[in-house]
């Protein structure tokens, strides 16, 4: 069934598999608040379990926002999961603080040993560079924020320590087109080194919730981008939908975005690719708007299959 919260909004969502469940965490807002555009700035994350994908057993709150001040006092974003090489747990996450009007986006990290309770990193772990990236300007500014968030975290192919992708923008280019993926390197989970960005503006004003996953041996770019964020010469390609794939060449790219394909779906946004118990690939994602609403729940698993350097929902 649809995991869907009766009182709270549901979006953003990442997984992890501790070899018996699948956890999902997920940004959680409450309905109280009346406008969902509100909720972005009372985030929290929840936290959910399932053997099938389907059916979720609710548990407690993964991390709520710091006590201020903090750089994560006022809301905490979207992350991923990771296991350390020695067993524990890595929550990696977005932070925006009181101070800055939760205009600035930082990541930091919690840590766990059985996936249930967390507890904090002293933090920030990493920050926009500008050396490559954009800065918050105010409001006057070349866009309405700081981006540096949505950290996807993964061990490094061959096997030389950990890389973290971050939606980010970079310092030059057409405003409306500057999104990149942001990166950073660590030999051991903990300390961090921003790099250099791993891709070039291609038309996106953001790159979110970025994946990167291999479906049968082809390495494949996920992120989701709405129509309004995207520069006008991506936007006159676009057929519908506000999550995308983009092949690449390995996990760390390159990633050719001239063949950038959405998905065949009017509201997924901030999807994963997640293996289902037979083996198979499947998007679970959040529903955004539909007939002019906001929903706010996690759909069922949407398989997905691979046609040569495209995935399709099947």
């Amino acid at each position: 069934m649809t995991l869907r919260l009766p009182d709270h909004w549901v979006w953003d969502s990442w997984p992890a598999y501790d070899g018996e469940h699948h956890h999902l965490f997920f940004l959680r807002a409450s309905r109280a608040l009346l406008d969902p555009d509100r909720r972005h700035q009372r985030a929290s994350v929840g936290h959910a379990r399932s053997t099938d994908l389907r059916t979720w057993e609710l548990l407690p709150d993964a991390l709520v926002t710091a006590d201020a001040p903090a750089w994560d006092d006022q809301a905490t974003w979207t992350g991923s999961v990771v296991q350390a090489p020695d067993g524990s747990w890595r929550l990696f996450y977005t932070g925006v603080s009181r101070a800055e009007h939760g205009l600035v986006q930082r990541i930091g990290a919690a840590r766990s040993d059985d996936l249930v309770t967390w507890h904090r990193l002293p933090g920030p772990l990493t920050e926009a560079d500008p050396r490559w990236y954009e800065k918050y300007e105010g409001p006057d500014g070349p866009w309405f924020d700081e981006a540096w968030r949505d950290p996807w975290v993964l061990a490094d192919p061959d096997g030389d320590g950990w890389h973290m992708l971050v939606t980010a923008r970079a310092r030059e280019g057409d405003p409306a087109g500057r999104s990149v993926v942001g990166h950073a390197t660590s030999p051991d989970l903990e300390t961090w080194t921003v790099q250099p960005p791993l891709s070039q503006p291609a038309g996106f004003g953001q790159l979110e919730v970025t994946q990167v996953v291999e479906v049968d041996g082809a390495p494949f770019l996920l992120f989701c981008c709405w129509l309004d964020r995207l520069a006008p010469e991506r936007a006159a390609t676009w057929d519908g939908g506000g999550m995308w794939a983009v092949p690449g060449e390995s996990l760390l790219g390159p990633w050719d975005f001239d063949r950038a394909h959405t998905f065949d779906h009017p509201s997924l946004y901030a999807a994963r690719l997640v293996q289902d118990p037979a083996g198979g690939w499947s998007l679970l994602g959040f529903r955004d708007t539909e007939d002019g609403q906001f929903v706010g729940e996690i759909t069922d698993p949407l398989p997905v299959v691979r046609d040569g350097d495209r995935l399709r929902l099947a």
